[in-house]
């Protein structure tokens, strides 16, 4: 969960302020199934959202609601895509589905409080409400000024937060970082198995590889039991 001291502060949907205030370089690091962090893309045209994949766990109303929240997170800007293009919300789908199993109630709950309440004080699910209005749901969430939070708005609002970090920059196999946008911003050149001393010495401006790490020999998936069980890397 975020530091304390930071739940509270208004939300403030910049990209900038978010890699700042989140500390994202450490978060991504400590925080992601993949460990890995990414490279800064030339184009920055915001991307077309493909068509969603099956859910695995949300229900298709969750999903409108979890899209826009990730999306005013960490919107897209002049600067590129953000987290709606990266597919947050698909990598937090999968996720509930494992690793987050725990957290399925908490959505639940907390989506459902969330579009309530947009519907009572404002005549419309929070999907469908301007990107203002929308920021002001979310920082009444944050100040706990909402009801119907287990185990308050402030908590629900972080864990949502750090999940979209989360899925925004995880390696693409988790679900999120669709097309290494999410990489791309953290200017991350991308996981290598050897790195030469002329790749250190690029530094960011090394050009990214787009490679996932499961794509690498190294971490092949494997079948479990050999009976089709579950994909792990090794």
């Amino acid at each position: 969960m975020p530091d304390k001291n930071k739940t509270n502060q208004p939300l403030d949907p910049s990209r900038r302020n978010l890699l700042k205030g989140a500390g994202l370089l450490g978060t991504v690091l400590a925080g992601n199934a993949s460990g890995v962090l990414a490279q800064q893309t030339v184009d920055t045209t915001p991307q077309t959202i493909p068509v969603r994949e099956a859910l695995e766990t949300l229900t298709a109303a969750e999903a409108e609601t979890l899209e826009a929240i990730v999306d005013r997170i960490l919107p897209s800007d002049e600067n590129g895509p953000g987290a709606r293009e990266a597919r947050a919300a698909h990598y937090i789908d999968c996720s509930l589905a494992a690793d987050n199993l725990t957290s399925r109630e908490l959505y639940l709950i907390g989506l459902s409080a969330l579009d309530e309440y947009s519907v009572k004080q404002h005549g419309s699910r929070f999907h469908l409400l301007d990107s203002a209005v929308q920021d002001a749901v979310l920082t009444a969430v944050q100040a706990d000024q909402v009801p119907g939070f287990r185990p308050s708005g402030a908590g629900f609002f972080g864990m949502v937060r750090n999940h979209t970090i989360d899925g925004t920059f995880c390696d693409p196999y988790y679900g999120g970082n669709r097309g290494f946008v999410g990489w791309d911003m953290l200017r991350y050149p991308g996981v290598r198995v050897a790195v030469s001393e002329t790749d250190v010495a690029m530094g960011a401006g090394l050009a990214p590889n787009h490679q996932s790490a499961y794509d690498l020999p190294a971490f092949t998936k494997t079948i479990v039991n050999g009976n089709g069980g579950g994909n792990h890397g090794n």
